[in-house]
């Protein structure tokens, strides 16, 4: 909302962390969170794999991760992080070749947990790879996948487990006077996840990625990452996230920033407010908004904009968004600019002028932007 004031009790404290780079992505101490999906081709396809990343980063992607579990992979992930628009995340699991292999690449990032790919010597390759070509690591820690010993001192995945294998992996790094890493404890329920990061954000100043895993289908998934990493976020822990979809990698990126934008830790594009529709609505809401939001997608200045079926809450929303329109009678309502009424426009007409009024809108504020950046120059 470009006109209205920051309301102090809408503020989030930000849990204080080290900041690390993910190419030219920064993470922690304060930057933007930043917002990451996962290619779900085949790597080896570098056509294919550039292609998503691509559709990825026109949806918002700060960063990318791309899966390489053999040789094929790391051989193609050269040309991938050449022709990427964003940083690259190789995602490792055991094999400690694919970590040397991926940074040599070119890969912004490696996701792995030292503590799985063998002896130390293994471990130091990484670690000078990881140095000598500019790589931050990520510690990602499953607790579908945690080590044997701690599940048998624990009986079950449980916070202390996650955290204890978390806080090994962090030793294992800054042992090799590592410390470009941020650290992961994922789980896919909600309670557990939440529990293990709120202990983990206490145990180290590392920044936080944040995850649901296997969250599950669009809709499930999305509400479980909302409800599990809107609360954290809410608590000022977190300094990047994905939301882990059974969808499109693209959907992930869009549930992510909605996810942010209704916390008012990241803007961009059109906040659509919206009712839910009832007999009293003065034209057809619900096919509206589907309208609006697949042809301002195109649009990413931060913006606000409601559509509201009637008179009773429509002015009231519309004195808090950039554009707005409230039904009202005749096949017509009114259309609010900045927060105050500005003209009628018919139904029929609506959304083309919407469209238009937003686009106008968004042109402004990128000058307005541009003129400022320029005098501060």
């Amino acid at each position: 909302m470009s006109h209205n004031p920051v309301r102090p009790w809408r503020n989030i404290d930000r849990r204080k962390s080290r900041r690390i780079m993910v190419g030219n992505v920064p993470v922690g101490d304060g930057a933007p969170i930043s917002v990451q999906t996962m290619t779900n081709t085949d790597t080896s396809d570098v056509a294919a794999t550039v292609a998503q990343i691509q559709r990825a980063a026109d949806a918002g992607a700060d960063i990318v991760r791309v899966s390489t579990p053999d040789e094929s992979s790391t051989r193609a992930l050269k040309e991938i992080v050449r022709e990427s628009p964003v940083p690259i995340v190789a995602d490792i699991h055991f094999h400690y070749k694919r970590a040397i292999e991926a940074a040599e690449a070119g890969a912004a990032c490696l996701r792995i947990n030292p503590g799985n790919i063998g002896s130390a010597d293994r471990v130091r390759e990484v670690i000078r790879a990881a140095k000598d070509h500019g790589c931050s690591i990520r510690i990602g820690v499953n607790a579908g996948s945690l080590e044997r010993h701690l599940l048998e001192k624990y009986g079950e995945p449980c916070p202390e487990a996650m955290v204890e294998s978390g806080l090994d992996h962090i030793r294992i790094l800054q042992d090799n006077d590592f410390h470009e890493f941020k650290i992961s404890v994922k789980a896919s329920d909600v309670f557990l996840a939440a529990a293990a990061y709120q202990s983990l954000a206490e145990a180290t100043d590392a920044p936080i990625h944040l995850g649901i895993t296997e969250a599950g289908g669009l809709m499930s998934g999305t509400i479980k990452s909302a409800i599990g990493l809107g609360n954290l976020l809410w608590m000022g822990i977190g300094d990047t996230l994905r939301v882990s979809l059974s969808a499109d990698p693209i959907e992930e990126v869009k549930a992510g920033f909605e996810i942010l934008k209704a916390l008012g830790l990241r803007h961009r594009g059109v906040n659509i407010i919206s009712c839910p529709s009832c007999a009293r609505q003065g034209f057809d809401v619900i096919k509206t908004v589907e309208a609006l939001e697949e042809r301002l997608e195109h649009v990413k200045t931060p913006m606000s904009l409601s559509i509201i079926g009637c008179v009773v809450n429509g002015p009231g929303e519309a004195l808090m968004t950039d554009v707005g329109f409230t039904g009202g009678g005749a096949g017509n309502g009114m259309v609010y600019l900045a927060g105050k009424q500005s003209h009628r426009m018919s139904n029929e007409q609506m959304i083309d002028h919407i469209v238009e009024q937003v686009e106008r809108k968004a042109a402004e504020i990128e000058a307005r932007d541009a003129a400022e950046v320029e005098a501060a120059e």
